[in-house]
């Protein structure tokens, strides 16, 4: 990645989702204990912490695929989400993948062409999903969740299954569509280098409860070997230790 990209001012932005004192249970397992957490439109954060810890069920819960224990959940209507599998019905062909319900409308066709246009695969309209590869499977994912215009998009892992090479170039590709379209972006993984490329700010869970916040105040684009991007990233490991301390 290496093209300057410029992130969208969101300090006055407004918020597309907020959680307030939290709760998740299944049965008499605690998965997330009082959770405060938020996102504005146009920002960008991380989600990060050792497996087991809530990130993926908070993400569930953004979504509106999993109901709250108690606590207040307000969250844009217009929310999409890009799973760790594409997750695409392999008896339609890439368009209809992309629209799924809407496929039947009359200008479907069209809407689909633009959605693959901003992820670079407008030559695999008629294509079939067995025919792509990996990292062209995933960026129909992508163009699946841009196609309903989101305020509010949330990614869980959805890089983890690429070879490095590919997991950058839809890295970047993710990183220029937030800046064109100025959603709010969630994304959970458990890589750091991958936080602090594409995040505003990092929040690690641990035990169900966030236990630290950092802003990343790095100019884009983020060089990994650079001091200050390496300072960060001792910080968020030291974090991480105390977490699980």
């Amino acid at each position: 990645m290496s093209e300057l990209i410029a992130a969208p001012a969101i300090d006055t932005a407004p918020v597309v989702a907020k959680l307030t004192g939290v709760r998740k249970r299944y049965g008499e397992h605690t998965v997330l204990d009082n959770v405060d957490f938020s996102v504005r439109k146009g920002e960008c954060v991380a989600l990060v912490g050792p497996s087991g810890t809530g990130k993926t069920t908070l993400l569930r819960l953004l979504a509106g695929l999993e109901s709250t224990s108690g606590g207040v959940t307000e969250v844009t209507r217009n929310t999409s989400v890009v799973f760790q599998e594409p997750r695409l019905i392999q008896a339609l062909r890439v368009w209809k993948n992309v629209l799924l319900d809407d496929a039947g409308l009359p200008d479907a066709r069209t809407r689909a062409r633009t959605a693959l246009q901003d992820v670079g695969l407008e030559d695999k309209l008629e294509s079939w999903p067995v025919n792509l590869s990996g990292g062209q499977a995933q960026r129909v994912a992508v163009a699946r969740a841009l196609y309903r215009s989101p305020e509010l998009m949330l990614l869980d892992e959805p890089f983890s299954a690429l070879d490095a090479f590919t997991r950058r170039s839809i890295q970047s590709l993710v990183l220029k569509l937030w800046v064109k379209y100025r959603f709010g972006l969630v994304i959970v993984t458990h890589d750091l280098d991958e936080a602090l490329l594409l995040a505003d700010r990092i929040v690690i869970l641990a035990r169900g409860r966030i236990c630290h916040e950092t802003r990343v105040d790095l100019a884009r684009q983020r060089d990994v070997t650079s001091p200050e991007f390496n300072a960060l990233k001792r910080d968020l490991l030291s974090q991480f230790s105390l977490s699980l301390s």
